[in-house]
Order: structure tokens, then C-alpha cells, then sequence
């Protein structure tokens, strides 16, 4: 479950990963079970490659950091193995946001680089 300084700190390494790579976080929101995350990817990065590393990274750093949640997880996956995505092609800019937005009762006074906490 993704609460308290766990919950900050995944939102922090998200964020400066998506940097690292070029990727600017629209809008997002971190959920107690998943994430949300709306996103300008360059074309050079591909969704797979931008998702890989935002759970690979936040695995690993989640485990070093936090020892005792390797006792919760089993084989060490700190996230599914799965993902979801979808261009915002079909569906306009404002209905993803609105989705996001109203996903949750988050404040916005606690948000980092656009990925809000829930």
C-alpha cells in the first residue's frame, strides 16, 4: 500500500525519473494501490521503456529504502507486472485530466511536478 513517507518518496523518484528521460508529467495522482500518471513522452522514449524505469527504479530504491516492505511483497515485485496505456487520440486532453482530477479528493497544494496524492 502506497501511504505516508513510502507514498512521498515514490511520488519524488517518479517525478525525477521522468525528468531524467525528457518525459513532462502532465497530471497524475497517486492512489493507495496504483498509479495515474498523464504524460508527454519524446518520441525517442517508448511508453514500455518510460514505464520500465519508472517501476524498475522505484522498486529498487522503495526496497533500499524502506527494508521492511521486502517482507511484504513476495519475490521482491513492489509493483504488478502489468500497465495501461492509451494516446490521448481518441479521447481529448480535458477528459484524461478530468479523469485524473476527480480520481480522487487530493489537494493540490500537495503536489509535486503534477503527480498529486490521493
Amino acid at each position: 500500500m502506497l501511504c505516508g513517507d513510502l507514498r512521498l518518496r515514490v511520488r519524488v523518484i517518479i517525478a525525477q525519473a521522468a525528468e531524467e528521460i525528457g518525459v513532462k508529467i502532465i497530471n497524475g495522482v497517486l492512489s493507495s494501490d496504483h498509479v495515474h500518471i498523464m504524460a508527454e513522452i519524446p518520441p525517442h522514449v517508448s511508453v514500455s521503456e518510460f514505464v520500465k524505469l519508472l517501476k524498475g527504479r522505484s522498486s529498487r530504491k522503495i526496497q533500499q529504502e524502506f527494508p521492511d516492505i521486502g517482507k511484504k511483497y513476495w519475490g521482491c515485485h513492489f509493483w504488478a507486472r502489468g500497465f495501461f496505456s492509451s494516446t490521448s487520440g481518441n479521447v481529448t486532453d480535458d477528459i484524461i485530466n478530468n479523469y485524473i482530477n476527480n480520481h480522487s479528493d487530493a489537494h493540490k497544494p500537495d503536489n509535486i511536478l503534477n503527480i498529486s496524492l490521493e
